[in-house]
């Protein structure tokens, strides 16, 4: 690998390298937007070399969905909640809307989870679905 490098004469003046220092380094005086295209491809292999590769990690999607689950049967909890006890505070009755609404909002959690994990389930039918296909997996079809 050859490097080139443009160096001022009032610099090697002041200071030069020895020439066990210099190794395959060529002094010239070179159009700068040649140099700037050097440097461009150097960067870009660089970028290549050093990109960040997709992470295909299956126990990460398994608890992201996991996650989300509670999430949903949390929040769908903590709206009936608030529902309930905004309208127990604005009528003066007993706990009578917190408690509903807290079992309403169960519900509408528990019925979200099942249609995240219904979505799950699709999913993972179609993966095997094509991974089992006669297509993908070549295997020979009888006459």
């Amino acid at each position: 690998m050859m490097w080139v490098a443009r160096v001022d004469s009032d610099l090697t003046a002041q200071y030069p390298l020895p020439k066990s220092m210099m190794g395959d380094v060529r002094v010239t005086r070179s159009d700068p937007k040649q140099r700037l295209e050097q440097l461009e491809a150097k960067l870009d292999a660089a970028k290549k070399r050093n990109a960040l590769k997709p992470r295909v990690d299956k126990t990460v999607d398994e608890s992201h969905l996991a996650w989300r689950m509670v999430i949903e049967l949390v929040v769908g909890l903590l709206i009936g909640f608030g529902i309930g006890w905004g309208l127990d505070w604005l009528f003066g009755t007993l706990p009578i809307f917190l408690m509903l609404f807290t079992l309403l909002g169960l519900a509408a959690g528990i019925k979200t989870m099942l249609h995240s994990a219904q979505e799950l389930q699709k999913k993972q039918l179609a993966a095997q679905a094509d991974v089992h296909s006669p297509d993908a997996g070549g295997a020979d079809r009888g006459a």
